[in-house]
């Protein structure tokens, strides 16, 4: 039977508009990726790493800052990332390897804590250059995370390696700023302290992050997930030579 034609002079029904399925994994499925995080290396020197032909993602800041909480509380691991009872006196790079079912789709690089006063003028200063050394130069850095204790601020410390990593940001490095304990701050503190990070942190993101109240940590595990696994750029279409 055939349905009958629309009345002369009239609209036909618009077709109903679905939402948009969903892109991407889901939080579920971000912190999922997140919990495969496996210890993969250690190295005192820039030239022991190994080279990684995967997207290298590295966490910086000054000791005590809660780089160590930050990194096990997005793996979802208690110590995988060691916290030691003196800030300042791991002095490796540590890597982790993430992905699924015994593949390696991305590596998080903890790097030592900076700025502690026990350590010796002269360990900090070696331990400077190599990171120094390491920013500038490691092939496979896609993006950094800078933790930042946000009732100090960013310090003269913070502000240096943003200088060091400033060329390699404006060429397309990832970079984010993530403000820890923020469960220490008033919610008006919290508003005051991103607007004054984000002037400082030179096109970077800011996130607000508190490992006790889980504040910013799917936030922050998708961002992570999106820098290991960048959507695929479209390829420019051919032009047709028989077009003028």
């Amino acid at each position: 039977m055939t349905a009958p034609a629309p009345a002369a002079g009239s609209t036909p029904a618009a077709a109903p508009i679905s939402a948009a399925p969903p892109t991407g994994p889901s939080p579920t499925e971000v912190m999922g990726w997140l919990h495969t995080a496996r210890f993969l290396t250690t190295a005192a020197q820039l030239h022991h790493l190994p080279p990684i032909d995967v997207p290298e993602i590295a966490f910086v800041g000054r000791s005590n800052a809660g780089k160590s909480t930050c990194i096990n509380t997005l793996t979802q691991q208690k110590q995988l990332a060691f916290a030691s009872k003196k800030p300042g006196r791991t002095q490796h790079i540590n890597l982790f390897a993430l992905g699924r079912q015994g593949t390696t789709d991305a590596v998080f690089a903890d790097l030592p804590g900076y700025g502690y006063a026990a350590v010796a003028r002269q360990d900090k200063i070696r331990w400077q250059q190599v990171m120094a050394n390491y920013l500038v130069s490691r092939e496979s850095l896609t993006g950094i995370v800078l933790l930042c204790d946000p009732r100090l601020g960013l310090t003269e410390l913070d502000e240096a390696l943003l200088e060091v990593v400033r060329p390699r940001v404006e060429e397309g490095l990832k970079f984010l700023v993530l403000l820890t304990k923020a469960d220490k701050l008033t919610r008006a503190e919290q508003s005051k302290v991103l607007s004054i990070t984000r002037l400082q942190a030179g096109g970077g993101e800011v996130k607000l992050f508190s490992a006790l109240k889980r504040q910013g940590v799917e936030d922050a595990g998708r961002l992570l997930w999106d820098w290991s696994h960048p959507a695929a750029t479209p390829a420019e279409p051919t032009p047709d030579p028989a077009q003028p």
